[in-house]
């Protein structure tokens, strides 16, 4: 391993891998593999169409790395890359037939938030339980891909609403929307689990 690009900054390892230096898209590679197998995982909670999407995320991101331009933060980028693979192998697999439709939920509530963090693993939670984290899962899955998409940008990986709505390549407006949506559903879903 070059022990140089261990310390060099995502800006240079970017340039140099448009310019095809193999290494340093290599590095970029190990810096940012666990964060798109982390959201293909909570995307779709198989490890083996995780690894999938990540290998496919990595033959994309090494074709299209010249069209990077810098306007959006590289992580935002992949995002979008990365939602688009999980996209296509959702409609190439058979997780749509799980998913329901949220659109029948009341969007009214305006205490939703609220209620919502009180339900909400943190991730410096530790003593999650097993049946609120197999239950929660389980709701995440049910969720239709173009909420499920969002909720695990916003809800899971803390990306934030702008980056979310480029990532997914929808208005700030849209995103609000069906995050809304999907939180209403994942709040009926987990009602049981309320305080």
């Amino acid at each position: 391993m070059n022990t140089t690009l261990l310390n060099t900054d995502d800006t240079t390892l970017i340039e140099l891998a448009k310019q095809g230096d193999e290494p340093a898209f290599t590095e970029l590679a190990r810096r940012y593999k666990q964060m798109i197998y982390n959201f293909s995982f909570n995307v779709c909670h198989n490890k083996d169409y995780a690894e999938e999407i990540v290998q496919d995320t990595f033959v994309n991101v090494f074709r299209k790395i010249s069209q990077y331009n810098g306007e959006a933060k590289f992580s935002t980028w992949l995002y979008s890359i990365v939602v688009n693979n999980c996209q296509m192998h959702n409609r190439q697999s058979k997780l749509q037939l799980a998913t329901i439709s949220v659109d029948e939920f009341d969007d009214g509530e305006t205490e939703l938030d609220a209620y919502y963090e009180t339900v909400m693993p943190s991730p410096e939670d530790e003593m999650i339980s097993k049946e609120f984290q197999d239950a929660f899962d389980k709701a995440v899955l049910k969720l239709p891909i173009d909420y499920r998409l969002p909720f695990v940008l916003r809800d899971i990986e803390k990306v934030s609403s702008e980056e979310a709505a480029v990532a997914l390549n929808i208005s700030v407006a849209a995103l609000k929307s069906r995050l809304h949506r999907a939180r209403l559903f994942m709040r009926e879903e987990l009602k049981k689990f309320k305080p």
